[in-house]
């Protein structure tokens, strides 16, 4: 079995029988390297065991629960040059860090070799990504004289599935998915092979000893296998049939994006009306498929082709010929390349785009198993392609906008979580921050490290809650680390609040707005004081109203509620956020503005509404953009969260015109933006609906310089922060970005963590450890 393979070139961990002292030892010296950091999963023993060959080394590696133990021997000079390339010539996907250098005593070894990983050391563990076919890899995959050809599962230190594939470390085949398939001769020799590239890649096999494919109908009936189930895929594509696929990190609905009828189907029996579809385009040197349907500029090339291989919403082409049905009434398509060989393959037989959208029900988890897909989607998908290797994390595939000239985060996911990044000072107690209640991650925070978990769902389904406590366990499980306290949001009706206080744990509340105000700190932690717009849709205030449109001034731990929008109460409550008309509707009761394309039958309403019945007071930014959408005529029905919003957005026609919103000093100096002088422009029907929709976000723009001026004259200096969801429209944050620029700001945007409640989890632990320990708050003014 390969959980048992030895060669010349592994030694056992213990019991080792004594080799001979080589003669040389009066010419050589021995240092011992920890080097931390990701180095597992991404060919770092293989590197340094070649890199011993190099520079004539004696002596071993092995691997210590997620980190690398070195004992290097060899004359000083070259020792010196090993220990640098150690670092400066790693893998490209690795990214080591030197724990510790010091000398040691020459041990009779003779050779390099690498030994067996020690199981029960300190855990440093860093788990590697899912990693997309590498060019030669890819190469093998087309070429009909290598024994892979057609392989769908081809991969080598350089590349293939590594988290969803992960059981427990250290990442050694006998711990992965891949243990129960037993390496036939030919893999196990180029596993066994230093001078080969699949010398220790973990998931390696090949069409006679790796996983395997089947093709089956609708009925479930197994109908073909192996190179015949992909044939019959692809001739079922070709069809027009919607095929359920299991991939990396789960399964996908699959379709030609060529084909309207298809995609009508997909749409009718999932019942996603109008939110857009991913597209997977084949990839070739030029990306010419993706460039005849998309606008792709160098940022956008970059974004597509990294190693995460994201879901990247890109603006369409004019001489696109896709169907309007992939994303109604948007002007981008969610666009990404093929990250699994198999996907290559399909797109290679098909020769064109593909629909690749989720299995899963609206909000909930990825599915991942052919036993929970086929009851939950047999009404959807008409064929389906499985595979027999188990996923042992499910990782829906993260999605990334290019705003302000960058590719920013809106889902995490496979390729890039979970996401690992540096605190800047140590925790007192390892913490769990459980997120908030729509696209729920979770973060898992000890020592000065914090891993952020890949998207979940939400939590209203049950599916989604199981997923975030198995998330929870999981996490804790891998990393060796057991939570001492749990940190939440305020809101009473969250489920991750509910789980937090029944966990039995100390728990840390944190007001919504302020996760989003330390989420975005936490990227930047050099700047000192900011002010930060928080702007989303709802989330529970310090007031108890439900807040949306703050700004924030000060630093995580230590926050001041210092401007919003004018409230609105929202009749019915959270129903407001599927039916945006109740939000105009609000706006014009409140401020006594008559609509003449209002809904007729707002009696019963009205009165509730009056009486305060169901009717939460908001200063939601978020909700004034669906207003917008209903008062303008683009929407007032949502199908999904966002719809309004990006219906507008896609509308709008780019102004530097704008009306002022004037601002008034509410009780604690609090500046409030009034929205009221946007509704006569809103619902001028001699405006287009592009002019009202583009004079609506620079309005808001503008409003928020207003804001930030007045904040300034107030305060003083500060760095400008933008957090929230409302944030992920492109639009809206450019002309942001641009007015305070010019008015003299310094700006500061997310980077890695989501704008939205994606990154609620990571600015919970921030805003904990800002208020738990004097460190952090030593990094802030006095």
């Amino acid at each position: 079995m390969v959980g048992h393979l030895t060669s010349t070139h592994i030694r056992p961990d213990a019991d080792e029988p004594p080799l001979p002292e080589p003669t040389t030892t009066h010419e050589r010296i021995a240092r011992r390297w920890v080097i931390g950091g990701r180095v597992q999963g991404v060919g770092y023993r293989p590197f340094v065991y070649r890199l011993a060959g190099r520079f004539d080394i004696e002596g071993w590696i092995r691997n210590e629960h997620g980190r690398v133990e070195i004992l290097a021997q060899g004359r000083p000079t070259r020792l010196e040059a090993f220990g640098a390339a150690l670092l400066l010539e790693a893998p490209p996907l690795a990214r080591p860090q030197l724990i510790s250098a010091a000398g040691a005593e020459v041990q009779p070894v003779r050779g390099f070799s690498i030994r067996a990983s020690r199981e029960h050391s300190p855990h440093d563990v860093h788990l590697p990504p899912d990693l997309p076919p590498c060019p030669v890899c890819l190469a093998e995959l087309r070429d009909p004289a290598d024994r892979r050809y057609r392989h769908p599962f081809i991969n080598c230190t350089a590349c293939g599935p590594r988290f969803t594939a992960i059981d427990r470390l250290p990442y050694d085949r006998p711990h992965t998915t891949l243990s129960a398939f037993q390496l036939c001769a030919a893999c196990a020799r180029e596993y066994a092979d230093p001078d080969d590239r699949r010398f220790h890649a973990q998931p390696i096999g090949c069409h006679a000893c790796g996983p395997r494919l089947e093709f089956a109908g609708r009925d479930g009936a197994p109908a073909a296998r192996d190179a015949e189930a992909l044939d019959a895929c692809i001739s079922a594509l070709r069809a027009g049939m919607i095929v359920g696929v299991k991939g990396v990190g789960g399964y996908h609905l699959v379709c030609d994006a060529r084909d309207a009828g298809a995609i009508a189907r997909l749409r009718r029996d999932k019942h996603r009306p109008d939110k857009p579809l991913a597209v997977m385009f084949p990839e070739d040197a030029a990306l010419a498929s993706a460039r005849r349907h998309l606008r792709i500029d160098a940022a956008h090339e970059a974004a597509l082709r990294s190693s995460a291989r994201p879901i990247l919403l890109t603006a369409k082409s004019p001489s696109t010929d896709l169907p309007d049905a992939i994303a109604p009434g948007l002007s981008e398509i969610g666009a990404m390349l093929p990250y699994s060989p198999l996907h290559h393959l399909l797109l290679d037989g098909l020769g064109g785009p593909l629909i690749a959208t989720s299995a899963n029900a609206s909000g909930e988890p990825v599915l991942t198993t052919q036993d929970e897909v086929a009851p939950r989607l047999g009404h959807v998908a008409e064929a389906w392609l499985h595979h027999d290797r188990p996923i042992a994390h499910r990782a829906d595939d993260p999605v990334l906008r290019v705003i302000a000239g960058a590719a920013r985060p809106l889902r995490l996911g496979r390729g890039l979580s979970p996401l690992e990044l540096e605190l800047p000072c140590a925790l007192r107690r390892p913490l769990l921050a459980v997120g908030g209640h729509i696209k729920s991650t979770v973060a898992l925070a000890w020592d000065r490290r914090v891993v952020i978990s890949a998207h979940i769902g939400d939590l209203e389904a049950p599916r989604s809650r199981a997923a975030f406590e198995r998330t929870i366990a999981d996490l804790q499980a891998l990393y060796g680390v057991e939570a001492q306290a749990v940190v939440c949001d305020r809101h009473p009706g969250y489920a991750s609040r509910r789980w937090a206080h029944a966990s039995g744990l100390p728990v840390l509340e944190v007001f919504h707005h302020h996760a989003h105000a330390a989420a975005l700190a936490g990227e930047h932690p050099a700047e000192r004081r900011w002010l930060v717009f928080a702007w989303d849709g709802l989330g529970l205030g310090a007031d108890g109203t439900l807040w949306g449109g703050e700004a924030l001034l000060g630093h995580p731990g230590d926050w001041r509620h210092v401007a919003s929008f004018r409230p609105f109460r929202l009749p019915g409550g959270e129903r407001a956020a599927r039916e945006p008309w109740r939000s105009a509707l609000s706006l014009c009761w409140e401020s006594g503005f008559p609509w003449r394309h209002a809904p007729q039958d707002g009696g019963l309403l009205r009165h509730a509404w009056e009486q305060g019945l169901n009717c939460p007071a908001t200063s939601s930014v978020g909700r004034l953009f669906d207003a917008a959408a209903a008062l303008t005529g683009r929407l007032s029905r949502a199908s999904y969260e966002g719809h309004g919003p990006a219906l507008l957005e896609a509308a709008a026609e780019p102004t530097d015109d704008f009306i002022p919103l004037p601002l008034t000093t509410a009780a604690g100096d609090l500046h409030i933006a009034d929205w009221a002088p946007l509704l006569p422009m809103l619902t001028d029907d001699a405006l287009t609906v592009a002019r009202r929709a583009g004079l609506f976000h620079a309005s808001l723009a503008q409003a928020l310089l207003t804001q930030a001026k007045a904040a300034r004259a107030r305060f003083g200096e500060f760095t400008v922060g933008l957090g929230g969801g409302v944030f992920q429209n492109r639009l809206l944050t450019e002309r942001v970005c641009a007015r305070l620029a010019a008015a003299g700001f310094e700006v500061r945007l997310c980077v890695q963590v989501p704008y939205n409640d994606a990154g609620l989890s990571y600015g919970q632990v921030i805003e904990a450890l800002y208020r738990e320990t004097a460190g952090a708050r030593a990094v802030q003014p006095a």
